[in-house]
């Protein structure tokens, strides 16, 4: 209940979820067919990154600042634009002040049909993020336990569906919380496309998560991962990564044309990397 995300709103981490997210919709939306996003922890849609919070740490400037500024090459360019049209969208001057969340960028995207159910447990961020969608027919927010609706919101009734699982990690176990909720889930609902976020920093236990993973036998699991930075000192974040559940079949080739780019404008030290690799699908895994 302490997490915060306006600390950390439109920060490396962000780059990653939210490109791989705007990509998704739009590989969605090639069929006619209505579809919902289902965000578990969504928090309060828009970030004003000119508040006392934001400016506090400043993250933005070395995540969605670099990236906005950066010279981009026509490939990366066509591949990002669905996610930097919405953040130009809402800073029409050119000076980054506003950031879009999950479910406010996947709102953007939408066309009529498509539908969001945006889960939020903190009571402040629920209201701000209740007030944001309000009167918005195509969204239905609900303060929930993001958790549960894995659950008790699936399947949807549109049986097509993105579901973006994004903890805060504040408390021990939420790399297994992860593991046993897409469990839950795939078995109410196997036909979704499942994002989970989860950070790299020192310790963190990436080699048993993707074990466990693998275990659950799910045909098709695809992860990417970016760090912008060596986590030899301990502190903090290094990098981030996601893991897709029944990815597009554009989807790793869209990441090999984006990731070294936004490696390289995002890297804070020489130790910054990135992959794209199956966990369990098209290729045989990578050791992790």
């Amino acid at each position: 209940m302490n997490y915060r995300h306006i600390y950390h709103a439109g920060n490396f981490a962000d780059v990653l979820k939210h490109a791989v997210l705007c990509l998704l919709v739009r590989h969605m939306q090639k069929k006619d067919k209505a579809f919902r996003v289902l965000d578990t922890h969504a928090g309060i849609g828009l970030y004003d990154l000119s508040s006392e919070e934001a400016q506090k740490t400043g993250e933005w400037r070395d995540g969605i600042g670099r990236l906005m500024a950066a010279d981009l090459q026509a490939p990366v360019a066509a591949v990002l634009s669905p996610y930097l049209d919405a953040v130009r969208e809402l800073n029409p001057t050119g000076d980054i002040s506003r950031y879009p969340g999950s479910p406010k960028i996947a709102r953007m995207l939408f066309r009529p049909q498509d539908r969001l159910a945006a889960m939020e447990l903190h009571p402040e961020d629920y209201g701000r993020l209740s007030r944001l969608f309000e009167g918005d027919y195509q969204v239905r927010v609900t303060e929930l336990d993001g958790w549960l609706s894995l659950g008790a919101h699936l399947p949807p009734k549109e049986k097509r569906g993105i579901i973006l699982v994004d903890p805060p990690f504040e408390i021990d176990g939420e790399y297994d919380r992860l593991v046993n909720g897409l469990a839950t889930a795939y078995r109410r609902f196997p036909g979704g496309t499942y994002c989970l976020w989860y950070p790299l920093k020192k310790g963190a236990p990436i080699r048993r998560f993707h074990e466990d993973l693998q275990a659950l036998q799910i045909p098709k699991m695809l992860c990417t991962e970016l760090s912008v930075k060596s986590d030899r000192d301990g502190t903090g974040l290094s990098g981030s990564g996601l893991v897709i559940v029944n990815p597009p079949f554009t989807l790793k080739a869209d990441l090999h044309v984006i990731l070294p780019v936004i490696k390289d404008v995002l890297a804070q030290d020489r130790y910054a990397s990135q992959r794209a690799f199956w966990l369990r699908g098209e290729e045989a895994p990578e050791e992790t």
